[in-house]
């Protein structure tokens, strides 16, 4: 993979989110050193800077709940379009900005998997399956609605971009799920998404749950886009996120899924996402977690990770 150029695209958006803070994860996954910890692993890396949302329109829905729909519609135009492009020219890494940016890069990454002539899929890791419509959202907040949106599901049109390409709702699998609102649930039962919760980790551990969707996705020849939330990970290792659930993916088991992902070749995209440094401990979930977790997916493992070194100082005589 070390001949791919990796394209970093900020996408600051935290309208999304229902609170403020996320709009500085761009420049906090800067800070942490991702585009060093890229070039270091022999990778050509584009910084393409901020994407900038797309003229924002009036558009209102019944859903007295919804917050924020213009600009998040505005977003999703501007983040679809720069999916396409970028994907044409090397590898796409979305630093976020809140969930509701993928909504925009897996529509954007369908158009291009489209023209290839490829299927597309998305791992997609996350404490939340985000598969409200604009009619289901209780908390109106559309970080949300991404994966519903991206697959087709109705209620859609007429306020986000058509989705030209839906992305197939079996070809999506979700692991580290634990947070499921009772519309999501139901929708989830007939949809035909793979759903791996934490209980099926702690039965089977997460390496045969990817290793089986991994063999469908290369008896595909499809490509594969990653998903990476930070709740996907256990509070208690990445305090810097708005939408802490306890019971989250370990150090180890987060590793293994990105060892794993490098090591299967099929990673075209990745979306690193709800990352917000004014929650975050002195850059811990930035750089500690989220910079050494891409660092693995591109091929770093855990045995070439930098360790403190530990000076022996001989007492005072």
């Amino acid at each position: 993979m070390a001949s791919t150029t990796c394209i970093v695209l900020g996408a600051p958006v935290q309208e999304g989110a229902g609170r403020l803070g996320c709009d500085m994860g761009p420049s906090a996954f800067r800070t942490a050193g991702l585009v060093t910890e890229l070039r270091n692993l022999g990778y050509a890396v584009e910084d393409r800077g901020n994407i900038v949302p797309a003229p924002r329109r009036e558009v209102r829905h019944p859903n007295g709940a919804i917050k924020a729909l213009p600009e998040t519609v505005a977003w999703t135009e501007a983040i679809t379009e720069a999916a396409y492009q970028a994907s044409g020219d090397g590898m796409p890494i979305f630093i976020g900005g809140d969930h509701s940016l993928s909504a925009g890069s897996m529509t954007g990454l369908a158009r291009r998997a489209a023209t290839e002539g490829r299927e597309f899929f998305v791992l997609w890791l996350d404490s939340h399956p985000d598969f409200h419509t604009l009619e289901t959202t209780t908390s109106g907040n559309l970080h949300g609605v991404p994966m519903a949106y991206a697959t087709g599901l109705s209620g859609f049109d007429g306020y986000f971009p058509t989705v030209a390409n839906p992305l197939k709702p079996e070809n999506v699998c979700m692991i580290g799920i634990r947070s499921v609102d009772p519309a999501e649930r139901a929708a989830l039962a007939t949809a035909g998404v793979t759903v791996h919760d934490m209980r099926a980790i702690d039965e089977n551990g997460v390496a045969p749950l990817l290793d089986a969707f991994l063999k469908r996705v290369a008896a595909a020849d499809g490509i594969l886009h990653v998903s990476l939330d930070v709740d996907f990970l256990d509070p208690g290792i990445a305090p810097g996120v708005g939408t802490t659930v306890p019971g989250g993916a370990t150090f180890r088991e987060a590793h293994l899924i990105m060892e794993m992902l490098h090591d299967s070749g099929l990673v075209r995209s990745i979306d690193l996402v709800e990352l917000n440094p004014f929650l975050d401990e002195r850059g811990r979930t930035a750089h500690r977690q989220m910079v050494d977790l891409v660092s693995s997916l591109m091929g770093r493992r855990v045995l070439d990770r930098p360790t403190q070194s530990y000076r022996h100082t001989p007492k005072n005589p």
